[in-house]
């Protein structure tokens, strides 16, 4: 391990994502929740997934929203893969134009966005390790966000092996995982290892949405579309609960 890449002396929590487009406010409470962020650019792109697209709301109901992808293999890993080379960053700003014109924090908000969409990468992981980090920004989080080909672990590993090696690299004590991760991990493996297994569950989160039925789990940008950055951030810090 380089100098750059020395285990944190401070790491007391470790969580380790991939990378999505805007995704949805529990995202953001997990990486608030850690000392280190590691976003996985050595894992392949899934198809149909969350990584390049979202959901906004229009005229009260979830819309996609989404990063269009040059073709190719649906083996490559993330950082693999390229944004389409006739990508109009022009076009999604128009569809959140049109959905949130009216909303009470629309301005600040779409400064965010028009920032996150001005970066120039075309490549997708850096595209949206740029956005995640231009959001946290925004949102005053200052948790250290890493990638994880610049730690030192052996690129065999897969699942709990791979997680626990990530880890014990940073030296972190506590892994924290979304809630899915319950059936996926063995919570003996990782305390065999020394590590403590946790579970971030975001608690609902209701707002107003215009004079719709509120529709959750959106994009963090319908979040704060509708609520102040000050009210997002003491939601980022007091809202889930781990387990």
């Amino acid at each position: 391990m380089s100098p750059d890449n020395a285990p944190h002396s401070d790491v007391k929590r470790a969580a380790i994502m991939q990378p999505y487009f805007l995704p949805y406010i529990g995202y953001f409470q997990l990486i608030a929740a850690v000392d280190v962020f590691v976003l996985y650019d050595t894992i392949q792109y899934t198809k149909k997934g969350w990584v390049n697209r979202n959901r906004l709301l229009r005229s009260g109901q979830p819309a996609t929203f989404s990063l269009p992808l040059r073709s190719d293999s649906d083996y490559l890993d993330i950082r693999d893969r390229q944004i389409a080379p006739d990508f109009d960053p022009g076009r999604i700003v128009r569809q959140f134009e049109g959905a949130y014109r009216r909303a009470p924090w629309f301005g600040e908000t779409m400064a965010l966005l028009e920032r996150v969409l001005g970066c120039p990468e075309r490549n997708l992981f850096a595209f949206l390790e740029s956005s995640i980090r231009a959001t946290c920004d925004h949102l005053g989080i200052a948790t250290a966000i890493e990638r994880s080909s610049a730690i030192a672990i052996d690129p065999d590993l897969r699942r709990e092996g791979r997680v626990i090696a990530v880890c014990r690299e940073i030296g972190a004590a506590t892994y924290v995982n979304p809630p899915g991760g319950v059936e996926l991990y063995d919570r003996n493996q990782f305390t065999e290892n020394g590590l403590e297994l946790r579970f971030l569950q975001p608690r609902p989160f209701t707002y107003h949405q215009f004079d719709h039925p509120f529709v959750p789990w959106l994009s963090i940008v319908d979040v704060l579309m509708f609520n102040s950055v000050s009210d997002v951030r003491e939601r980022l810090a007091s809202g889930y609960d781990l387990i």
